[in-house]
């Protein structure tokens, strides 16, 4: 079982930049796809990255492409989210989630880091 802990929250401005990270530990994750999520209030939680084992292999979602970049280091079991051109609509719970392969669901999560994109 892997245990996820996300970091790199927090309050930046209209057009701002952020880094998200998110540690894995228990398991070494180079073994399970994994994504980014985002939940804001009284919202559904959405999907905002995922990346292929190797790291060979990314999606986004459609508003978040060319502002979000999502990499990981197998090395160092951590994944991240670079986000460029942060707006108001961005402002919510980020999760880090994770899934073995033969899963079309993510199997583990961590309990996010607050994002809010204000002036």
């Amino acid at each position: 079982q892997v245990q996820l802990v996300e970091s790199g929250g927090g309050l930046v401005q209209p057009g701002g930049s952020l880094r998200l990270s998110c540690a894995a530990s228990g398991r070494t994750i180079s073994s399970y796809h994994l994504g980014w999520f985002r939940q804001a209030p009284e919202k559904e939680r959405e999907f905002v990255a995922a990346i292929s084992q190797a790291g060979s292999t990314t999606t986004y979602a459609d508003s978040m492409k060319g502002r979000f970049t999502i990499s990981r280091d197998n090395a160092n079991n951590t994944m991240y989210l670079q986000m460029h051109d942060l707006k108001p609509e961005d402002t919510a719970v980020y999760l880090c989630a994770a899934r073995v392969a033969c899963s079309a669901s993510y199997n583990y999560w961590g309990q996010g880091t607050q994002v809010t994109v204000s002036s």
